[in-house]
Formats: C-alpha cells, structure tokens, sequence
C-alpha cells in the first residue's frame, strides 16, 4: 500500500483510498485471476487483475442482515 492509498502490483497501481495509506492491506488469491483484499479481519472487495479494479464485497462494518419488518 501506498502513501496515497494505491495498491501496487508490478507496474500497475490500483487506487483503493487514500483511508489505507500506509496501512497494512492484505490480497489473497482466491482464483486465477481474482485476489482477496482484506483490513484488519474484514475483506473489502475483489481485485480482479484482467479488469485492474477492486469491486466492493457487502458492507464488511453493516449488519449480516436487515429486516424489511417493522419494529413495532
């Protein structure tokens, strides 16, 4: 991770957010094309290295589930 929150892979830097810079930002291979990224214990999105971009996974600080109910 970069100072200005890039994630640099070979010659190619992915903007994530300037939020990381500096900060320890894991990627796992999850398949031959697509890693992982990951924060601390929550997975941020998907880097899939023939579209060169991260896309988001659901809502890693949101509840797993939201009720349409009321809460009457």
């Amino acid at each position: 991770m970069t100072h200005c929150g890039r994630i640099c892979m070979g010659r190619r830097k992915i903007n994530l957010s300037w939020v990381f810079a500096g900060e320890p930002v894991g990627l796992r291979g999850v398949d031959d094309q697509v890693c992982l990224v990951s924060f601390l214990d929550f997975d941020l999105g998907l880097f899939d290295q023939d579209e060169g971009r991260v896309e988001p996974v659901s809502n890693p600080f949101g509840p797993e589930k939201v009720s349409t109910m009321s809460p009457e």
